[in-house]
């Protein structure tokens, strides 16, 4: 299932490479892979993140409701279940380059690594397409490339180290914004949900 969809047919702007002798995944989180408004599509969003659930259900650290999304499938949402749920299990290298960024995200665990790898070729997919999941958490900071992802050129490498993902533009305000959603990215990978609900409060306060 992995490698079907580690090679599934992409467009010129993404490129995707399997090292030989990965047969399992050692690494990942969701990179990507992620122009803020105060009231993000409609359903009750907090300043700062894309509706944490104005009622609190989004705290629901049991059934994780704030992972759902408009426009996500339930196999979305149920990839970042596991990943928060098992983020101390992930660990991420990030490097700020000129035009971009390059991240390099591993787990401990093999279950998790295969998660997290079909999330971020997943949502990489999506921005390519510029096809918005919507999750009601989601970063703010994603927005832009939902919106001009083909301004972005990605690759995506799976290696013994881990998944390195290489995003570039000649955008310098996609470029900055590569640059907070991998701090964002690292944040979680460090902390869980708990690195949400400071973002969000941050988000709540400006």
């Amino acid at each position: 299932m992995l490698i079907e969809r580690l090679n599934r047919p992409w467009s010129g702007r993404l490129a995707v490479c399997l090292i030989a002798g990965t047969a399992t995944a050692v690494a990942v989180l969701l990179h990507a892979p992620v122009a803020a408004h105060a009231q993000m599509h409609g359903h009750g969003a907090v300043a700062g993140m894309h509706g944490h659930g104005a009622d609190g259900t989004g705290h629901d650290e049991r059934n994780m409701p704030g992972l759902q999304g408009l426009n996500a499938t339930p196999g979305e949402s149920a990839e970042l279940a596991v990943m928060f749920r098992n983020f101390q299990t992930i660990s991420r290298e990030v490097t700020n380059l000129p035009n971009g960024i390059r991240t390099v995200t591993r787990s401990s665990d093999e279950a998790v690594m295969d998660v997290l790898v079909s999330h971020v070729v997943g949502m990489i997919g999506r921005v390519e397409t510029g096809d918005d999941p919507q999750i009601f958490i989601q970063s703010p900071t994603l927005d832009i490339f939902f919106a001009r992802g083909t301004e972005i050129e990605t690759t995506i490498e799976l290696t013994e180290d881990g998944i390195v993902v290489v995003q570039t533009s000649n955008d310098t305000e996609i470029v900055e914004a590569l640059h907070q959603h991998a701090a964002e990215v690292t944040a979680m990978a460090d902390r869980g949900m708990q690195a949400v609900h400071e973002m969000m409060m941050t988000g709540a306060g400006n």
